[in-house]
């Protein structure tokens, strides 16, 4: 693949998980009216609604039933048992907690590439995901976290989140690669595959604790969990994964804390911190270095566009 290529998908990742930066915000004012699997099935069935349409636009042949029951099984782990303990985990939890605990996810890509995908760990993509977290926990503030017992329960499923997360973005490479899939096909199936655990699970939370006053706040922010974080959102992030070695595809992971903080400061006004400015320079710097001289690598398939 040509280093234009390589630079394509880096950009795929970083805009998605910039993206995906808000969704701490958004889902802390809607979790306490919507439920965790309730509103993890509502942002599936919204991201189907968009992305179904466009794939039978574009003619894909569909897989066979071997490849569409991969496809099923790894969108259950990373849609419906990933996102789903995310959301419990947040609810559970704190927003400080949850992007502490889930910006671990890169950690477990690495871990999962070298034993499923055979990818070599340098001693440059080391340094890379070092600089990249540490960027992290000076935008975050480790001090400010608390684990105490208020919050295990809340701790343990954003961390069930974070490694399932990262299992997820190796196999999605691993089976784009291996069927020749185009992203936007992965991506439908997985969200099929999501609902095959989120709906089951609305159903039983849905008893016990039904759905709060819904107003037009809420409204736009399960739009924006459904069509921004998940149909557009996820779009891309298969996609980088399709074009670039996990573990480099990991590294735009950490855009996400970087962007919700900026998100922060423009929005909610807080103010622009140095630790904001150095956090994202580390981040910015380890995604430089991982790109630096990066030799091609070979493209999936010619099919995989989005």
């Amino acid at each position: 693949m040509s280093r234009a290529g390589l630079w394509r998908g880096a950009v795929y990742g970083i805009t998605a998980a910039t993206i995906w930066g808000g969704m701490y915000v958004v889902s802390d004012v809607t979790l306490p009216v919507v439920p965790p699997f309730t509103l993890l099935a509502l942002r599936i069935l919204l991201g189907l609604a968009v992305l179904v349409p466009i794939e039978r636009a574009r003619g894909f042949a569909p897989p066979d039933g071997r490849t569409k029951l991969s496809l099923l099984s790894v969108g259950a782990l990373g849609l419906g048992l990933s996102l789903g303990t995310q959301f419990v985990g947040t609810d559970l939890s704190t927003a400080v907690n949850g992007a502490i605990v889930t910006g671990a996810s890169p950690a477990f890509v690495v871990l999962f590439a070298l034993i499923l995908l055979n990818e070599k760990l340098t001693f440059r993509r080391l340094a890379s995901v070092g600089l990249a977290t540490a960027g992290v926990l000076v935008i975050v503030d480790p001090t400010a976290a608390d684990f105490g017992s208020d919050t295990f329960v809340g701790d343990a499923f954003l961390a069930v989140s974070a490694l399932t997360w990262g299992l997820y973005s190796v196999l999605v490479r691993r089976v784009t690669i291996r069927h020749s899939l185009p992203s936007l096909t992965v991506t439908v199936y997985a969200l099929f595959g999501g609902l095959l655990l989120s709906i089951p699970a609305s159903l039983v939370e849905l008893s016990q604790r039904p759905i709060g006053a819904v107003d037009t706040g809420i409204v736009l922010a399960v739009l924006y969990l459904g069509l921004a974080s998940t149909a557009f959102g996820l779009l891309l992030w298969n996609r980088a994964f399709s074009l670039l070695p996990a573990m480099l595809a990991s590294l735009c992971f950490f855009a996400q804390p970087l962007a919700g903080a900026i998100l922060a400061t423009s929005i909610l006004g807080q103010e622009m911190t140095i630790n904001l400015w150095l956090g994202g320079g580390l981040i910015i710097a380890a995604l430089l270095l991982s790109l630096a001289r990066l030799p091609g690598v070979e493209a999936p398939s010619q099919k995989a566009g989005p």
